[in-house]
């Protein structure tokens, strides 16, 4: 493997010193950029993009020819291990992901069986793998992956949902059900996860977009008890390199200290947390990734500037901080205006590492 250029990512994720703060975007390859669209039109639908690694590499690559981001991340969607355990995804147009065969009792859970990631999820590794020979080691790659509770709400419910009323009513009235898919997800995360690093990621992430739907109380034991049994799982060093691992709910500010104790080396923070309040709670025991809104990249340049401007300060002096966006990048942004984001980062942030 090739020495990597610019480590300024996996140095942030580790608290140690960067001379300025790293920058990627959460879905930084998609809808928004032209190129994206092109390639999507080529290869058919979205699964389809999904499963052919040359065309997935090129997506993924596509951000980091426009914009000096400081990490690559795969092209993937969460809903692959769902996919592989055979629930039949499908995707309506305006509608998202569907599943045609939910689990919704006991006996089809105990059906499920654990994915092997070089057989099902195949095409993901071979996605890993070309995308790291083609990176010619210029940023890092992140691998990622849905958190158990995140697969299991799409699962559960067939799809998208506004209530989570499928899936509260398994959790809450047959939660050994429950407890018994979420274990085989951790399993299946954790073995998937694994995988991708010894395929080349160099960093995962696990994402937990419904987490934040849950009581406290909830949380802990349906969500967070499985991110860190996956957490405890994970391969840590590859290449002679630590492989630090970033949690990220979304939605989860109030709990970020119960998530730094999980052992993952970072922690995403969404725009409902500042994030000066964030490194509080988390005592600097971890790094810290957001956490702008999104929505700011409508705005114009100077003013996403300004609020480049006032994150940089809330976090404050120091190491640990990856900039991001508080979740994706909305299809409708202009690139420029990414281009600006990024612009505004490399500007500002050096000084608050001296």
């Amino acid at each position: 493997m090739s020495t990597l250029q610019n480590d300024l990512y996996l140095r942030a994720l580790l608290r140690e010193p960067t001379e300025r703060t790293p920058i990627w975007m959460m879905r930084q390859a998609g809808r928004y950029l032209p190129e994206y669209r092109e390639v999507r039109k080529h290869a058919g639908d979205f699964m389809a993009l999904c499963k052919n690694p040359e065309l997935a590499c090129e997506v993924t690559l596509q951000p980091l020819r426009r914009f000096p981001l400081d990490a690559a991340i795969l092209f993937s969607d969460i809903l692959t291990i769902p996919d592989a355990m055979g629930l039949g995804l499908y995707f309506e147009a305006g509608e998202g992901p569907k599943f045609e065969r939910p689990v919704r009792d006991l006996a089809s859970i105990q059906k499920l069986g654990v994915p092997d990631p070089e057989q099902e999820l195949g095409y993901v590794m071979d996605a890993v793998r070309t995308i790291r020979r083609e990176l010619h080691g210029k940023v890092p790659l992140i691998g990622f992956s849905g958190s158990p509770w995140t697969l299991a709400t799409y699962m559960v419910e067939g799809g998208s949902t506004k209530n989570f009323s499928v899936v509260k009513k398994l959790m809450f009235a047959d939660p050994q059900a429950m407890h018994l898919l979420l274990d085989k997800l951790a399993d299946s995360v954790a073995t998937y996860l694994n995988a991708q690093i010894a395929a080349g990621a160099q960093a995962v992430m696990i994402f937990d977009t419904w987490g934040g739907v849950l009581s406290p109380r909830d949380y802990r034991e349906f969500s967070l008890n499985y991110m860190q049994k996956i957490v405890s799982r994970l391969t840590r060093e590859a290449d002679g390199r630590r492989v630090p691992v970033t949690l990220f709910t979304k939605g989860g500010g109030a709990w970020l200290a119960d998530m730094a104790a999980t052992g993952a080396d970072a922690l995403g923070v969404d725009w409902t947390t500042d994030l000066g309040v964030a490194r509080q709670r988390v005592q600097d025991k971890v790094a810290l990734q957001g956490n702008m809104d999104p929505s700011v990249l409508y705005a114009p340049p100077a003013r996403i500037e300004d609020e480049v401007a006032t994150i940089l300060a809330s976090y404050g002096q120091g190491h640990g901080h990856v900039f991001n966006l508080g979740h994706g990048i909305h299809p409708e942004v202009d690139p420029d205006h990414a281009g600006a984001f990024i612009e505004a980062v490399h500007k500002l942030s050096p000084a608050y590492h001296r």
